[in-house]
Parts: structure tokens; C-alpha cells; sequence
């Protein structure tokens, strides 16, 4: 009987996972010691240590059927990489031998020649490294004749350039934490002995029948529908949010939990989304770097699932045009040594000044570097995503709600109380009371506060939540050592330090009010005024790329060690060229589907009506007027699209000779703009030519996944 029917996910939770738990039961006391030391950032890990973790790594391994060990790293595709080495070789004699010790643990030398480096290196420079993130635990991919030991990497250059987004998430991490307990040992916690961030990431996705999906190619190369005319039923009704799960999805969704749980990944939450066949999953808060790793494999066995299940999974921000789209809200937070997070707000007067420091620290590092966060969600998937449908716009704005944002004004007078909560009588005696939160939502904001966290809710479905993080935990950097120079100035002027961290918010607040908003961030009347508050520095995709090397952004990211010049110029490009090529991608699957689908459609369609009243010449149908109209329309019809191809392949030949910025530019003032005119045109004839005749599976047959 297949181990899915009868272990629990309690009994099988983390089995594929060599945390902290199985090191101790693994390792002598001494080296656990060491291992956790290292973990902590507390000292290096010895190379006799590392031989001794990685003989026990390999064994724990082997014995759960691993036959291959992988560095597992996440270079700047946003994807994530491995290359498998086998544990099993011959010795000299011939014989079987397992092999893996410490110097393969800590590092590795994969061919880094044809990842994205931004022109750091010709091709022919091919070294690069990976090192062993000791922060995360190795985990085991299995597969149907045994698996892969992934052991999680940092990849750098041969030069120490990272190539990856995992080395500036661990060097914003280490900023953020560092300063946040500096912050709180100021304000008298000396007990506390570590800060660390936390995230986690709500991950939206579409799933379709496979086989229907396969027989679109802007679906199997773009992971989006480049035309289609809307169905008379798509969420117009809001039957699909929150409802039963279809059988069929309910079915992958638990394999993917079940998978999941050996990797000692938590889903906390599993759910139908706006969209026909869009759905979600949650998985449970964790430190910020494992979070980022833990979406990663999250997605990766997702998609391994998918097709396990004849089902099509798109991660594309809009995959359906009129459609809601995927996006990933990911929230984040601090928590200290204690368990105590340092965002959620309480009735304690203490308390609550520790919570106003950080989050007005916060208010303060995004109203300050605002365009960095403008900057990594600029994506080719977002520049459809964003600004409707549920989806916030670009322009980045904080939302609080009106209890925090009472609370704000109140600072003037040091009350930092918070109001209470009052009891929604539901008048049922057979229902409980329930106890209202202190705000609604602002589905519009791109950056809430939620209670206890900030949810950024830009970041699109496909990206890494990694880069985000990463700017996030920088510019909370910045801020905590703006209060905290704030805190310690009055202070010294004999302040009460808690008089003082007031005083300090309060400064803080006042000089990152104009991230502030409490409105509808879609409407006109923000955008201007937006523009008046200084928070629009870009209009169009490519600016807000560019909006990473604002000379201040480059100076803050390098003076807290997150972002060296040279390698923020590097990210750029890299992000630059990913933009301009996911969209050039689009442009030729699109120009090949008009020329081998559609149009020999309009042709079929024509000929179909030419035959017809040749077949009935001589019959009187009265007036055929509208019937001659409708075919000379086809016809009027195809002559535009073929227009429209042929400018499409002028425009696409002149992108050979551009740089990135140059095609980013020509894509989206040019070439979006005539294949946004092309999918109207073919929508349109969509809806008038024969079902059988048309060569695309349409909207009303991809948008349903029958048990």
C-alpha cells in the first residue's frame, strides 16, 4: 500500500529534512555544539568538523535512498539550480565506495559560464563557487529510483561578485537583525540575545488541464495567453473564491502538502482565489532565509506534482486577460530571542514604545528608499498585473489603518495606548462573539500593516520572494539606525529612554508620513497626488528598473554591506535583460501563432461562407446584406492582422542590434502596444468564426478542470 495511505503528516513531517533535530541525534555532543555555534554565527565550522557532519549527512542520506548529492543554489533567474553528483564510485580496485566528505559539504565549483552575470566575465571564464549555507538545512528530493541530497548554497564568482540572491539576502538579513537588537538593547531589553526576521509568502497560481493547455503555444512558452476573448462566465459571479475545492485540485493539493511535509515545509493554508482555476497556498512563518528556500521548493514541487497530475500550472502574473492575477504577498516581521514579535502591538505601555520604534523605523526606510521596492517588483509578468484586478498599483504606498494612524497623531500627547477591542454581538445565542480587528483591509496598498506584520503584496507569483526580502530588511536597516542615532541623542541630552524612543518615533513618522495613505490607491486623484509627495520617480517598467542605481539607493545598500557598487550595477543589467527577453519571447510566439493559426483560420471561414452561398445561389434568403457584411468583415479583418504581422516582424528584427535598456524600451512604447491591438482584433474575430474552425482552445474550455 503506497505510504500516502496510511502515515499521517505528523509521522512523516521533516522525515526528508537533516535539521537541527537529526544532527543531534546524529552527531557527538561536541560537534552538534560546534554545528550550532555556526548556525548562529557564533564561530566557524573546523574542516574535521565538517568531515564529521558530512559522514553523517551522507549516511542519513543513503539510508532515506539517496543516491545523488546536489548544492542546491538560487541564481539570479529567480529559479533555482543543481548539478547531482553521485555518492557511489568506483576505488581503484574496482569496488563500490561511498564518497562525500567536508570539502564537498562546504563547497563546490559548478560551470557558472551560462548563468546571468551581467557581462562580469566572458564566456570562457566559466569558474564559479558554491558555499554551503549552514543556516539551512539540506533536504532530500525523492524521485522513482531514489533522490538527491540538496544541500543549500550561496554562488559567487570567481572574484566573490554573488551570482545568486541568496548572498544578499543573508547580508541584509545580518543587517537588519544586528541593528534591531542594538535598538532594543538601547531601549533596556538586555536580556535579549538575537532579533531575526520573519517571513512568509502567500503563493497564488492557476492550474489547467494539461492536455487542453498543451495545445496553446503562448501557454507552453510564455505561461500566459497572449489572446482570447472573454468568456460569458468568468468571475463576474465571485462563485469560485473560497469555494469547494474541485476534487481533481484537492487531489494535487494534498500530494503537494504530503511532499511538502518530508521537507519539513508547513502549509498553513489551501484555497480557491478570485479566478476560475486560480487557487493559493500559505505556508507558516519562518526565519526569513529559510522562508525564501522553503517558497522555492514549494514551487518546484509544485510544478513536479502538476504534471504528475495531467495539470498545467502557471505562476505567470496574468495568465488570463480580464482576469484577477497571481501575485505573492509576502509578509514580514521581526521576532526576538523570546518569541516576542516586534511588530505586534499591546495594551503594555513598554511594549507598545518597542513596537512604535520598529514600525515607525520601518515608515521611515520605505519612505526613504521607496523606488527600491518599485524597483524588484518591476517584472515583465507585473507590467500586466499590476494596478487592477485586486492587484496594487506600482506607486508605493503604506497602509495602517485608522487605529495605528489615530495612535500616530496621538504621539504629540505620549499616549501610546491603543483602543479597545470591542465585541461584535452577533445576536445568536449559538454563535460566539467575535472581536473585530482594529482596521479593514486596503486591498489597493501595496505595503499593509496587518496587525502584526507589513504584507508587501507586489511581488508577482513567478519571482523569488528572496530580492524583495532583501530590499525590505534593507531600508528597515536604515531606519532602525536612524531611531536608534534618534534614541541615543536624546538620551544623552538626559532624556528618559522611554520619553526619548517616543520622541524619536514620533520624529520618525513625521519624516515618513508621505509613504502614509489610507485611500483607494487606484483612483487618478492619488497618482497626483503621489507625484506631489515625491513617489513617483518612474512611469514605465524600465525606469523603475534604473530606479536601482539612484545614487542614494546605491550608497545605502553599500554602506550597510548588502550591495558592493559594482554588484547593484550587475543586478540591474541582469533584471534588465530578463525584462527585455521574457516580453521579446512573447512577440515571437505571438507573431508565429498569427501566421500558423490564426489567420489560415480566417481563411477556413471565408471559404466556409463562400461555399455556403454558392450552395444556396439561386434560393432567396431576402436581404443578405448583414450576411455579405460579416464576410467582407473577415476579410477586412484579415488584411489588418496581416498588416499588424508584418510590423510586428519589422519591429522584432530591430531588436537584434539593441542593448537591453534599448529593447525594454521599444517593447513596451512599440511592440506591447501592437500586440495589445492584435489581441483585440483576433478576440474580436474569435467570437465570429466557427468553434471548430478556430485553432486555439478558448477561455470557456481552458478555464474548467473537470474531477
Amino acid at each position: 500500500m503506497p505510504e500516502r495511505e496510511y502515515k499521517t503528516i505528523h509521522e512523516i513531517f521533516g522525515s526528508m529534512l537533516f535539521d537541527a533535530r537529526v544532527m543531534k541525534e546524529k552527531l557527538n555532543p561536541d560537534i552538534y555544539e560546534q554545528v550550532m555555534a555556526a548556525m548562529e554565527g557564533r564561530q566557524r565550522l573546523s574542516a574535521e568538523a565538517a568531515d564529521i557532519v558530512a559522514g553523517a549527512m551522507k549516511d542519513w542520506a543513503i539510508s532515506k535512498g539517496a543516491t545523488h548529492w546536489a548544492h542546491w543554489f538560487q541564481p539570479q533567474t529567480e529559479l533555482t539550480a543543481e548539478k547531482h553528483q553521485a555518492f557511489t564510485m568506483s576505488d581503484t580496485a574496482g569496488n563500490p565506495m561511498e564518497v562525500f566528505r567536508g570539502h564537498h559539504l562546504a563547497q563546490g565549483e559548478p560551470d557558472a559560464s551560462s548563468f546571468p552575470s551581467a557581462g562580469t566575465r566572458s564566456t570562457f571564464e566559466a569558474r564559479g563557487y558554491s558555499a554551503w549555507d549552514i543556516s539551512s538545512p539540506a533536504f532530500i528530493v525523492k524521485s522513482p529510483k531514489g533522490g538527491t541530497l540538496c544541500i543549500p548554497t550561496v554562488f559567487l564568482s570567481f572574484d566573490g561578485t554573488p551570482l545568486d540572491l541568496k548572498t544578499p539576502l543573508l547580508r541584509a538579513l545580518d543587517a537588519v537583525e544586528s541593528r534591531a537588537l542594538k535598538l532594543l538593547k538601547t531601549l533596556g531589553q538586555r536580556g535579549i540575545k538575537s532579533v531575526k526576521m520573519t517571513v512568509g509568502a502567500e503563493q497564488e497560481y492557476f492550474l489547467l488541464d494539461r492536455p487542453r493547455a498543451q495545445l496553446r503555444p503562448d501557454i507552453r512558452f510564455c505561461g500566459r495567453t497572449l489572446i482570447g476573448a472573454q468568456p460569458a462566465k468568468d468571475q463576474k459571479l465571485d462563485h469560485h473564491y473560497f469555494g469547494a475545492i474541485p476534487p481533481r485540485v484537492l487531489r494535487y493539493m494534498e500530494d503537494v502538502e504530503r511532499d511538502l511535509a518530508r521537507l519539513g515545509v508547513s502549509v498553513l493554508a489551501r484555497h480557491n482565489e478570485v479566478a476560475r482555476c486560480q487557487f493559493e497556498f500559505a505556508h507558516l512563518f519562518s526565519d526569513a532565509n529559510r522562508a525564501c528556500d522553503q517558497n522555492q521548493i514549494l514551487m518546484e514541487t509544485m510544478r513536479k506534482l502538476a504534471r504528475q497530475h495531467e495539470l498545467r500550472l502557471l505562476f505567470h502574473e496574468k495568465p488570463f486577460y480580464g482576469m484577477n492575477g497571481s501575485g505573492k504577498h509576502t509578509n514580514m516581521s521581526l521576532v526576538d530571542s523570546e518569541g516576542r514579535n516586534l511588530l505586534k502591538p499591546s495594551h503594555s505601555h513598554r511594549r507598545n514604545v518597542i513596537f512604535l520604534t520598529f514600525l515607525s523605523s520601518a515608515i521611515l526606510g520605505m519612505s526613504k528608499f521607496h523606488s527600491l521596492l518599485q524597483a524588484v517588483i518591476a517584472t515583465s509578468g507585473n507590467l500586466f498585473r499590476l494596478g487592477g484586478h485586486e492587484a496594487p498599483p506600482s506607486i508605493i504606498s503604506v497602509y495602517l489603518g485608522s487605529a495605528l494612524t489615530d495612535l500616530i497623531r496621538r504621539l504629540d500627547n505620549s499616549d501610546v495606548s491603543l483602543p479597545e477591542r470591542g465585541v461584535m454581538d452577533l445576536g445568536l445565542a449559538k454563535l460566539p462573539d467575535i472581536i473585530p480587528f482594529d482596521s479593514d483591509r486596503n486591498r489597493t496598498s501595496p505595503v499593509a500593516f496587518t496587525g502584526d506584520k507589513f504584507e508587501f503584496r507586489a511581488p508577482g507569483s513567478s519571482q523569488s520572494v528572496a530580492l524583495p526580502v532583501t530590499m525590505f530588511a534593507s531600508l528597515w536597516a536604515y531606519g532602525i539606525d536612524e531611531v536608534t542615532k534618534l534614541l541615543e541623542e536624546r538620551i544623552s541630552a538626559g532624556k528618559d529612554p522611554i520619553d526619548a524612543a517616543l520622541d524619536a518615533a514620533r520624529e520618525a513618522f513625521r519624516r515618513g508620513s508621505n509613504i502614509l495613505f489610507e485611500g483607494d490607491a487606484y483612483t487618478n486623484e492619488w497618482h497626483e497626488e503621489a507625484k506631489r509627495r515625491g513617489l513617483i520617480e518612474a512611469e514605465t517598467m524600465p525606469d523603475r528598473i534604473d530606479l536601482l542605481l539612484k545614487p542614494e539607493n546605491k550608497e545605502m545598500l553599500s554602506n550597510i554591506g548588502v550591495y558592493r557598487a559594482h554588484e547593484l550595477e550587475n543586478l540591474h543589467e541582469v533584471r534588465m535583460e530578463s525584462f527585455a527577453t521574457g516580453l521579446e519571447v512573447e512577440a515571437a510566439v505571438l507573431y508565429d501563432m498569427l501566421w500558423e493559426g490564426v489567420l489560415p483560420a480566417f481563411s477556413k471561414q471565408l471559404i466556409l461562407e463562400k461555399n455556403s452561398l454558392s450552395n444556396f445561389d439561386g434560393i432567396d434568403f431576402g436581404d443578405c446584406t448583414p450576411w455579405r457584411d460579416y464576410v467582407n468583415g473577415i476579410g477586412r479583418a484579415k488584411n489588418a492582422l496581416i498588416k499588424d504581422a508584418q510590423n510586428l516582424y519589422e519591429l522584432k528584427g530591430r531588436l537584434s542590434s539593441l542593448n537591453a535598456r534599448q529593447r525594454s524600451d521599444l517593447l513596451t512604447g512599440e511592440i506591447i502596444p501592437l500586440m495589445d491591438s492584435i489581441r483585440a482584433k483576433c478576440d474580436a474575430a474569435e467570437v465570429t468564426i466557427a468553434a471548430d474552425i478556430w485553432p486555439y482552445p478558448i477561455y470557456r474550455n481552458l478555464l474548467s478542470l473537470s474531477a
